[in-house]
């Protein structure tokens, strides 16, 4: 059986031999796709990873997407932590108040219970004929 020490070639013969261009676009588009992995051409073939790295930066289709570059000013970090606290803030005067509204309503039930009464209910008030005026003919206000 044949081992791979017997494979490996020389520095000298590393140096002398050429990978055709459709070689190296074949070998990168094996790699954008995910069939492969740098580590895996470089052992396979022989070649540093630095190498391949250039294959790909020269044909890979990557390199035709543009970079975008985005600038944050200073004020706009201090004004996004500065509305960032505020939020804290407010989500805690939120909570300090839903703790007031439990608790009331706790207050309410225990109330309710005690008394045997329903404070909760709501009393719809219906309008009185009464204008305070007196009627002419009963004399009643």
């Amino acid at each position: 059986m044949a081992r791979i020490e017997e494979f490996k070639m020389s520095v000298s013969e590393r140096r002398r031999r050429r990978f055709s261009d459709e070689f190296k676009q074949k070998k990168v588009r094996e790699i954008e796709i995910g069939k492969t992995k740098v580590s895996e051409i470089s052992k396979q073939y022989q070649v540093t990873a630095t190498n391949v790295y250039r294959w790909i930066s020269k044909y890979g289709t990557m390199k035709e997407k543009e970079e975008r570059l985005i600038v944050e000013s200073q004020s706009d970090t201090r004004e996004l932590l500065s509305l960032k606290e505020k939020v804290a803030e407010l989500e805690q005067i939120i909570g300090q108040k839903q703790v007031q509204l439990d608790f009331k309503d706790k207050m309410i039930e225990i109330a309710e219970e005690k008394y045997g009464i329903d404070i909760k209910k709501k009393h719809s008030t219906s309008l009185s004929n009464t204008s305070g005026k007196t009627d002419k003919n009963t004399g009643l206000v």
